[in-house]
């Protein structure tokens, strides 16, 4: 099973870095690849010449393979033209003067077209295309495989994967309930599709033939070992490196993880509008009380605006972590890939 996924990606270990969208480094993603995992960016909000000079980056940094990640639409996005964000923009004033920030209008567009990012990928030629929030379209996946690029589909339940894997994916993340950040539900909603790792990891492996990824709640070599036990052919762990000194995390957000417990985080539509897990703060706590949150994607342009601001408070910010964060021991990257790798079966 380990030799599935390196084999098809061209890595030496069954590890993925998770994809933070907002918080993915240059150098996070680097040391993951050099280490023989698989590095990945999340590219969430990125126009086309951004991706540009990430990819131009990157190449700089590391001639390992590496992933790019992509946000497909799910229809139910606004736009600024499309949405009555008054209520919403009025409940973040006070969050806004903490920051020291204007209460702002709403810009021309929230997002870059999908077909600006795409077309950037191509030109940036990244070993592996990942996704969330749906099935790449066919001619998606088509080009990708063209151009010798792997896609990696992602399913919080057994019908996504069974749907990803229809849809001509390489490889499936089955993302379980106790992992950081966004739950990227798609043929369902969020919060009727929070199945736990243990549980969905063995369903996708029986239900689909391409290699499964397991993801949430792992952390340390024990979770590696668990998740081949499971059926997984490989993990992608987000928060253990999260926490390390080479992401993108703010000092703040860094000690929020390594101060967490198993019940420290929860789970919010606050900062975004979609349904995410994190540690609560002022921020969650106070736009959850005034019970004004905007659609997604304008919340979380809203929410942005005093992130922003707020350099890196971690009362004001979107503190992104899994319930394994305890786990999370190490702010050095390379010492929890090598954690990690202990985990991995040896034949």
């Amino acid at each position: 099973m380990r030799r599935a996924l390196t084999d098809l990606l061209g890595i030496d270990l069954p590890i993925v870095l998770g994809p933070f969208g907002g918080l993915s480094s240059i150098e996070l993603t680097a040391v993951v690849a050099d280490g023989g995992g698989l590095g990945s960016f999340g590219l969430y909000g990125y126009d086309g010449t951004r991706i540009g000079e990430t990819a131009a980056q990157l190449r700089e940094r590391t001639s390992r393979p590496y992933a790019f990640n992509l946000w497909l639409p799910l229809g139910d996005e606004v736009t600024p033209d499309r949405v009555d964000a008054t209520a919403a923009r009025n409940a973040l004033a006070p969050l806004y003067a903490a920051a020291g920030a204007a209460v702002p209008d709403l810009p021309e567009r929230f997002l870059p077209p999908l077909d600006e990012q795409l077309a950037a990928v191509w030109d940036a030629a990244p070993a592996v295309l990942s996704v969330v929030f749906g099935v790449p379209a066919p001619d998606v996946v088509a080009e990708a495989h063209r151009r010798g690029i792997r896609v990696i589909g992602t399913a919080t339940s057994v019908a996504e994967a069974v749907a990803l894997e229809a849809g001509g994916v390489d490889a499936v993340v089955a993302s379980g309930a106790e992992a950081a950040g966004h739950r990227v539900s798609f043929l369902a909603a969020a919060e009727s599709s929070l199945v736990g790792t243990l549980a969905l990891v063995p369903q996708v492996a029986d239900a689909v033939r391409v290699p499964v990824i397991a993801a949430g709640g792992i952390a340390d070599r024990r979770g590696v070992a668990a998740a081949f036990a499971l059926g997984a052919s490989g993990v992608q762990v987000g928060t253990a490196f999260l926490r390390t000194r080479q992401s993108a995390a703010s000092a703040g957000h860094r000690a929020a993880i390594a101060t967490a417990r198993d019940t420290s985080t929860v789970l919010t539509r606050a900062m975004s509008g979609r349904l995410a897990r994190g540690i609560p703060n002022r921020a969650v706590r106070e736009i959850e009380a005034a019970a004004a949150i905007a659609p997604f994607p304008a919340q979380n342009w809203l929410t942005g605006v005093f992130r922003a601001a707020a350099g890196g408070d971690p009362e004001l910010s979107s503190l992104w972590a899994g319930q394994a964060a305890a786990l999370a021991k190490s702010d050095d990257a390379d010492a929890v890939l090598r954690e990690l790798a202990l985990g991995v079966p040896r034949s």
